[in-house]
């Protein structure tokens, strides 16, 4: 199972959203995943026990994790692109 957690400002809204999008994708790829969310602020204290970071604000934080901008899920633009970056990491 991989773990992917999801990050915005208030850990509620767009969070919830995207979070919401990534879990149907990956149950379409059949790919087995506990999606989290946290604030922006709690990224660091939890980047290590994941396998993944998406987030909906913009973040230049090396965390050790893979990162991907993940406002594609509440804009819907280039949204494609950023389900390909979220498949291709998982895989890794």
């Amino acid at each position: 199972m991989k773990t992917i957690l999801v990050a915005c400002g208030g850990a509620v809204a767009t969070s919830t959203v995207a979070a919401d999008k990534i879990r149907t994708l990956c149950q379409l790829h059949h790919i087995d995943v506990d999606v989290q969310q946290c604030r922006i602020q709690e990224i660091a204290m939890r980047a290590a026990d994941v396998d993944l970071i998406v987030t909906t604000a913009r973040v230049t934080t090396d965390y050790g994790t893979p990162v991907i901008h993940g406002i594609a899920f509440i804009s819907g633009i280039n949204l494609e692109a950023t389900e390909q970056k979220v498949l291709d990491a998982l895989s890794s």
